[in-house]
Order: C-alpha cells, then sequence, then structure tokens
C-alpha cells in the first residue's frame, strides 16, 4: 500500500544523516564511539576501520561525508592517513579523535588538513558537537586546544616571526561597520569619500573573506568583533 501523503512529507523532511567513517584500532573503543554517533537522528557510522591504511581505502569505497580518525594506529597513522585522504578527498571533513592531550600532535592534526581535535577522555561530551560543527565547515577545539593555539601565537609575537594577517583590511573594516550600523552604500560612499561602485566592491570583498552571505550576518560578525554595540 503507497504511503500517505502526510507519510511521505514527514518521511522527506527528516533531515539527511552524516555518513561517518570511524577508525580506530581497538574495537572496544570503536563500539563506545559508534554508540553515541549511532544514536543521533543526524549521523550515521557506515564504515569502521582498525587502522589507518583500512581507513584511505573505506573512505575511497564507501565516500562518507566526515572521518574520524585516531591519531596512533598501526600501518598508517591517523595524521599520516589524514594528510592522504585531504589529498584525494579534499572534499572529506575530518576529525582527529585521541587520548593525546599534545600541542605538537594537535598542530600536526591541523596541518594534515582536519578541522577538529577531540579527546576520547570527553568524546561523550564533545563528539557529537565536533562531527557538526565540522559538517558546518566550522573547527573545533577543545579548550585545551584553544589556550595552546594562544602561546603558539604570543611565542611567535615575541620572537619576532610572523604572525597572522588580518581578515579584512583596515578600509574593509569601516565599510563593514557602517553596512553593519544599516548606512546605504551611497550614505557610506559620502562619509569615506569613495564611489558607491567601490563600497559594493568592498563588501563583496568582506562576504567572500569572512564566508558570511549577507547584511544580517555581516552585523552579527561586527558585534562579535566589537565594532558596533548590540
Amino acid at each position: 500500500m503507497p504511503d500517505s501523503p502526510t507519510t511521505s512529507a514527514a518521511s522527506d523532511s527528516r533531515p539527511a544523516r552524516t555518513r561517518i567513517l570511524l577508525a580506530d584500532d581497538h574495537a572496544l573503543v570503536r563500539r563506545g564511539v559508534r554508540l553515541i554517533l549511532d544514536g543521533e537522528p543526524d549521523l550515521q557510522v557506515v564504515a569502521e576501520a582498525g587502522d589507518g591504511a583500512e581507513a584511505v581505502e573505506l573512505a575511497r569505497a564507501e565516500q562518507p561525508d566526515l572521518a574520524i580518525l585516531d591519531i596512533a594506529m598501526p600501518r598508517l597513522t591517523g595524521l599520516q592517513a589524514a594528510r592522504e585522504l585531504s589529498r584525494v578527498m579534499p572534499g572529506l571533513r575530518i576529525l582527529m579523535l585521541t587520548m593525546y592531550d599534545n600541542e605538537q600532535y594537535f598542530f600536526e592534526a591541523l596541518k594534515s588538513g582536519a578541522s577538529g581535535y577531540v579527546l576520547k577522555s570527553v568524546a561523550d561530551r564533545d563528539l557529537v558537537e565536533a562531527c557538526r560543527a565540522a559538517m558546518r565547515d566550522e573547527p573545533f577545539l577543545y579548550p585545551g586546544a584553544v589556550t595552546a593555539l594562544i602561546r603558539n601565537y604570543l611565542d611567535r609575537v615575541r620572537e619576532g616571526g610572523d604572525v597572522p594577517a588580518r581578515a579584512i583590511t583596515d578600509r574593509e573594516e569601516e565599510v563593514l561597520k557602517l553596512v553593519a550600523e544599516g548606512h546605504s552604500s551611497k550614505e557610506i560612499a559620502d562619509l569615506l569619500v569613495i564611489s558607491a561602485k567601490t563600497v559594493e566592491r568592498h563588501r563583496a570583498n568582506i562576504l567572500q573573506k569572512l564566508g558570511l552571505r549577507d547584511r544580517l550576518e555581516l552585523t552579527r560578525y561586527a558585534i562579535r568583533a566589537g565594532l558596533i554595540e548590540p
């Protein structure tokens, strides 16, 4: 008997589940992590691997959306597997799941293409949100990792090394502030003594650089950046 329209509509409205490849050389760990992930309505483990090389093979075969890799694995480590997967499957999101609260591993994970670093000791608390952040193309860092990033930045500053460039220029910041305050392109052009066309170009550059879509998101960013008050 065919589904009623109501049933079909309800079925169609369910969000697609994120298809996950889970790689860890301990079956017990995989079982526990799988229970956490499969219990969520938007996440589903579709393949399990016991080492890094198998993870690469299964990722190519199953085409998952997200790979969760342990760092310490036989044949290929999680870091080696992440580098290979980033090369052959650039659209694949990658998370590292590890017992090592270690700055060196953390920075190596970022360099290898991972968008998040989750400690096994708090996986029941952090892993689900890390998966969702990865699928939004957002980084996920546990508090200790954030501290490591800040310490690394301050060390580079003290040693006179290169520091990350600002995301937007001074002029773009001026335009962003005025857009967030509700000014039109013509008003901004008059205030900054530039053409409206130049204002529009700056605005397009800001959206592209910051990965934003519209005035509302620009305004939220300006509030977070302290350019305007909420």
